[in-house]
């Protein structure tokens, strides 16, 4: 009797110190690699490309450190850098020399976006190369919305015929997935149709579902040009305090045909990107964006941080929180950092 209360009393304890000593589980190297339970590999990287219209060189971005908007003749040779250290994907964003009101250079079939996917797509295969490409006006137009503007707000519905035309230039061109981010109600559908009609029923559409209004988008606006020359964007991007409503443009894109979903930015919303993964069961992109690359640089020049450690560490918890893929500024010093661990 006096084994078997012991025992029971043993028992009772077993979840507790000292019997339990989760330290174990981190005691070396090794273990702690073979437990790890999130990974993130280079194959779910996409590396966001600037091409510019009317430049022979590059130019550096000052608001993103180690970034340049490419000439034309130098988009290939930036993608073979990528593709040679294992990146399998790019967002394309052009910035053209021509701007109007009704951004009719975005949908030009020799614009600066389709004369960059044809060009890398006669040198890549789809086998080699994803090339996305951003269904957008802001940097086609002079007043710098994501829409057309009629009685001084972006209108929804004559946007839609301008994002469908974007889209299937880019698709004509050879894009094998096109990524509205207008936050427009019925892109998705409209898009969809568009391709359908015109016989590219098989280019994804990768939806900009939950776009939140964040102050973290100011070094890419810089970097493109796209900053709107009045007004804001709030009547069209999400409050950066609604998680529902976030999940609800999602569920209306799902319903509209979007292929892959997305929330932007990532770092400051995990809690969104953990409840997408939970409720929707398809492809989850994440964009990791301008301003959270610019804060980690901007630490580590001043050498405030370990760049390479944190840049890691981010992009983990981004795919722990759900993301199957990761748009990052970081993608090409990732794929480094990840290939010397492989």
């Amino acid at each position: 009797m006096k084994i078997e209360s012991r025992m029971n009393e043993s028992h009772r304890y077993m979840g507790l110190f000292p019997y339990l000593r989760l330290r174990r589980l981190r005691r070396s190297g090794s273990i702690r690699d073979i437990l790890q339970e999130t990974r993130v590999d280079v194959n779910s990287l996409v590396c966001p490309v600037f091409v510019k219209e009317g430049i022979d060189k590059p130019e550096p971005i000052d608001s993103l450190p180690g970034y340049s908007r490419l000439p034309l003749h130098m988009v290939v040779d930036e993608v073979e850098s990528l593709v040679e250290s294992g990146i399998r994907a790019i967002l394309l964003f052009g910035i053209p020399e021509a701007k109007d009101e009704y951004a009719t250079s975005a949908y030009a079939d020799d614009g600066v976006v389709q004369k960059a996917v044809k060009s890398i797509r006669s040198n890549f295969s789809g086998d080699d190369l994803v090339i996305i490409t951003d269904v957008c006006t802001c940097q086609y137009t002079t007043h710098g919305h994501c829409g057309i503007i009629k009685d001084d707000d972006v209108d929804n519905d004559s946007t839609l015929h301008v994002l469908s035309r974007i889209a299937v230039s880019h698709a004509r061109a050879g894009a094998d997935i096109v990524a509205p981010s207008a936050m427009m109600d019925g892109q998705v559908k409209a898009i969809r149709d568009a391709l359908d009609c015109d016989g590219f029923d098989d280019t994804l559409i990768m939806s900009y579902s939950a776009k939140y209004y964040s102050a973290l988008y100011s070094p890419f606006r810089m970097a493109a040009g796209s900053a709107p020359k009045f007004g804001e964007r709030r009547g069209y991007q999400l409050n950066p305090a609604n998680l529902r409503e976030a999940l609800r443009e999602i569920e209306q894109d799902v319903l509209e045909g979007a292929d892959i979903i997305m929330v932007k930015p990532a770092v400051a919303y995990l809690d969104v990107i953990r409840l997408a993964r939970e409720r929707f069961t398809h492809p989850l992109a994440a964009y990791s964006v301008s301003g959270e690359y610019a804060m980690v640089r901007s630490a580590a020049m001043q050498g405030l941080i370990n760049e390479d450690s944190l840049i890691v560490e981010l992009l983990t918890c981004i795919k722990r929180a759900g993301a199957d893929m990761i748009i990052t500024y970081f993608a090409k010093r990732a794929a480094e950092l990840l290939n010397n661990v492989e």
